[in-house]
């Protein structure tokens, strides 16, 4: 992550003070398209969600890989997970419902929450050992379950933590801990037992995601990094020709833009 703040924001930097023109020398390549979301997997692989609800799997250089075009029976994606690239989670949350994909696209298998009593479930993740995370807002807790939707693990009530109930946006397992963020309220760390480790104010930041034990996310015109080991957190300013972005994601080699003709891919 070292990498992320001497060359990315360095040259994005260099690219502001020249008058927030385009500098095609950081342009890696671009990928057109109405895209709705998109994920970017460890192989440089990525997974762009359309309009009509259908999934694809674009190679690093742009080229289709595969399609999942089951766009109908469970309803519209809430939530795309690429932690490993063999096991791809999808998130139906309308109708409660996990499927799980392989590296081809094809449906392996899917669990429907609401069969075990998981009601009011936001969010989802892949857990480390391929077992799913998630976050049931009905009694508050986070909890471990299998690919049969056995229960393993669950913590203890998360909203002894906090004065109310949390709105959990995101939640990831990275670098042997279990993040779970609320944008009003900040960030919940666990580790992979369940066990609380800290909450971190860091509240407002869209599109929060976890490179090993950094903390990334953008607000407004501003990128942020939050360092957990150190509780070190940097800012800089998102050059104007990024911006309005619909999302953005920070990986080793490139950064990536989602707008609305498409993602631009920019050198890291």
């Amino acid at each position: 992550m070292k990498k992320f703040v001497s060359s990315v924001i360095l040259s994005w930097m260099l690219a502001s003070a020249s008058g927030q023109v385009e500098n095609p020398e950081l342009k890696a390549r671009f990928v057109p398209g109405s895209f709705t979301d998109f994920e970017v997997d460890n192989l440089g692989n990525m997974y762009v969600l359309n309009g009509d609800n259908q999934l694809k799997k674009l190679s690093a250089a742009g080229d289709s890989l595969a399609v999942f075009n089951d766009v109908r029976r469970y309803g519209k994606i809430s939530y795309i997970d690429v932690t490993n690239p063999l096991k791809i989670l999808l998130y139906y949350g309308e109708f409660g419902t996990v499927v799980m994909l392989d590296r081809f696209l094809n449906n392996i298998n899917s669990i429907d929450l609401r069969k075990f009593n998981f009601f009011q479930v936001r969010s989802i993740g892949l857990a480390y050992d391929n077992n799913i995370w998630l976050y049931d807002e009905l009694d508050g807790k986070l909890k471990k379950i299998s690919d049969d939707g056995s229960l393993l693990l669950e913590t203890t009530d998360i909203r002894q933590l906090t004065d109310s109930v949390p709105e959990v946006d995101m939640l990831t397992d990275q670098g042997g801990l279990v993040y779970l963020y609320d944008s009003l309220k900040g960030v919940f760390i666990f580790d992979h037992y369940g066990g609380f480790q800290k909450s971190i104010p860091l509240k407002n930041w869209q599109h929060f995601t976890v490179i090993d034990n950094a903390i990334l996310g953008w607000e407004g015109s501003y990128f942020f990094k939050y360092t957990v080991k150190t509780g070190e957190q940097q800012k800089q300013e998102i050059p104007a020709y990024c911006l309005p972005a619909i999302k953005m994601e920070v990986r080793p080699e490139s950064i990536y833009v989602l707008k609305t003709d498409g993602i631009h891919v920019y050198k890291n």
